[in-house]
């Protein structure tokens, strides 16, 4: 019988040829590696959920960054977590919180990193959800100030991008104009567009302390069912003025990320949430999978769907293997 003159087989015969012909790239200037900051001095605590994350002060955040750096990664992006929290959640704009004391570290020690700041305020309220709260209800429009001052004050102390992740409606708008008529007209904001109301951020809410007192998060995150509404809101928000958009989480909604990638021209990210890095590292501390190919193979998963860059908390590891 004769056999056909096509076998695919013979660009993978070797790792050479392999990365020859590879057809989906990956690198360390891909990540931006989610931090968080936490008030205090020389303040390092592990993530019980979340090994290899932690909750740093301002001092011991520094020597992370330098070696985010040194691995090549393209950035970070900042949680906060605050002295006391309240009703509204001023801490979240005050100048002298973690996340701004952060950024500002950052810009002058001279890092070679971007510093993206996420602008919410479930991590600084007394009840845990991302707006205002009247009557156990979030009030949308009431929020859109207090973000707007948030991303304001992000943008004073050195920030390159602003990235709303509340899921308010008009809160892409509300923050673009503070921030023009403010005279910082250079930076950029990345929309957590396509957020879904997740299991996924189980680990977060222990890294960020933002779980909500009462109810869900259901009337402003996304429902997981939809698909069509996130190419709505990804539409509003670059009509709104968005420079960059997101899906969150990335490995439940690769469908939705490939969609959004068809659908516009503007950069799209993904972010691999913290439930989605737990799972990993709980399966690989077992035995039973084998970490480094695993992490290897969903990033990769996360590029080809469509993502120009990945928030991860895989990226320290990831640009060291890169790198071997």
């Amino acid at each position: 019988m004769s056999f056909p003159i096509h076998r695919p087989r013979r660009l993978r015969r070797s790792e050479s040829l392999r990365a020859l012909v590879r057809e989906t790239p990956l690198a360390a200037g891909d990540f931006i590696y989610p931090m968080f900051v936490c008030p205090g001095k020389n303040v390092r605590t592990e993530i019980a959920s979340m090994p290899g994350v932690c909750q740093q002060s301002v001092d011991r955040f520094l020597e992370e960054c330098r070696e985010v750096e040194q691995l090549g990664i393209a950035g970070i992006i900042l949680f906060g977590l605050p002295e006391k929290k309240d009703e509204q959640g001023s801490e979240a704009w005050a100048a002298g919180a973690p996340v701004q004391r952060a950024v500002a570290a950052v810009k002058k020690a001279g890092l070679n990193l971007l510093v993206a700041t996420d602008v919410c305020l479930c991590e600084y309220t007394s009840h845990g959800h991302c707006g205002v709260v009247e009557n156990d209800r979030v009030l949308n429009d009431p929020s859109l100030e207090l973000l707007s001052r948030t991303a304001l004050s992000h943008a004073r102390a050195g920030a390159d991008i602003v990235a709303p992740s509340d899921m308010m409606d008009g809160r892409v708008g509300a923050i673009r104009r503070s921030l023009d008529q403010n005279g910082f007209t250079d930076v950029a904001i990345l929309a957590y567009s396509a957020k879904y109301c997740s299991a996924f951020y189980g680990p977060f809410r222990e890294a960020a302390e933002s779980a909500p007192q009462f109810g869900d998060r259901r009337s402003y995150q996304m429902d997981p069912a939809n698909a069509r509404e996130a190419l709505r809101e990804v539409r509003l928000d670059l009509e709104e003025g968005a420079d960059m958009v997101m899906v969150k989480p990335a490995l439940p909604y690769l469908d939705v990320l490939r969609a959004v990638r068809r659908a516009v021209t503007v950069p799209v990210g993904a972010y691999n949430v913290s439930g989605e890095y737990s799972m990993v590292k709980a399966a690989a501390a077992n035995g039973w999978l084998d970490e480094k190919r695993a992490v290897m193979e969903i990033l990769t998963g996360i590029r080809r769907a469509g993502a120009d860059f990945i928030l991860t908390y895989h990226a320290k590891d990831a640009a060291r293997w890169l790198a071997e």
